[in-house]
């Protein structure tokens, strides 16, 4: 369900149940001349589409402005926009720490965008990352006080925290495609996997005729994608977001 498209009694009703919530994230970033713009945050969004339609799931409105860097292409006449890291963080930590006083405790951040080394992190996912970690402990002082984890009620706190009562899982993020997704489908820019995805989910969003003779090397292998690669990618992302979700 849309979030922007619930009542109150819907909202009640998730949190009860423990629905869990997802921000779509990316960035707005060039992906060649066949591409558009919004790849990483449609990876996402149309990937997301397809999983509301099994199960319960709660998805809010994307966001697009990610920390899309220079790395690739410059701003002028690409559409390239980059917003530095430093601003998002606050935003964020604003976003995740309103949720969590609306009352729910299982958000979660989707993220294809430089997540190829998820573990070490890139300046979007890791603003993200500590805006949640802020978010939590903000409103964990806030909820319980001062001293909070010092006080004798928490001694049983490392038995919860094995047992996955954690508040600090209250906020996840998660890239997209994990290392084993990885290994089995091409992780690239613009290249054979991302545009084989695009032809998939949002096959009009693509123009393999752009392609052209002067071709940056990271789209060289773009000549090769096909929906049914993109497919493959898709279900390996989807079996794993199912047990994500629950």
């Amino acid at each position: 369900m849309r979030y922007e498209l619930m009542r109150p009694c819907q909202i009640r009703d998730a949190i009860a149940g423990n629905t869990p919530v997802v921000l779509p994230i990316g960035v707005l970033e060039y992906h060649g001349e066949h591409l558009p713009l919004g790849m990483d945050t449609l990876a996402v969004t149309r990937i997301l589409d397809r999983l509301e339609a099994e199960r319960d799931l709660i998805i809010l409105p994307p966001f697009f402005y990610g920390a899309a860097s220079h790395a690739v292409a410059g701003p002028l006449g690409t559409g390239n926009l980059h917003v530095d890291a430093g601003r998002i963080a606050p935003l964020a930590e604003e976003m995740f720490h309103a949720l969590l006083r609306i009352g729910f405790r299982n958000i979660h951040g989707l993220i294809h965008h430089q997540t190829e080394n998820f573990a070490q992190g890139m300046p979007t996912d890791l603003a993200f990352r500590f805006a949640g970690r802020q978010a939590v402990f903000r409103f964990l002082e806030t909820e319980r006080g001062e001293g909070w984890w010092g006080d004798a009620a928490m001694q049983d706190y490392y038995a919860q925290q094995a047992a996955g009562d954690d508040p600090f899982n209250w906020i996840r993020i998660h890239p997209l495609m994990t290392p084993d997704i990885i290994e089995s489908y091409p992780f690239d820019h613009a290249g054979i996997g991302e545009t084989s995805l695009m032809l998939a989910l949002a096959p009009e969003t693509v123009d393999m005729a752009r392609l052209g003779d002067q071709r940056p090397w990271y789209v060289e292998t773009a000549t090769r994608a096909n929906a049914e690669l993109g497919e493959r990618g898709v279900a390996l992302i989807l079996e794993r977001l199912r047990l994500l979700f629950g």
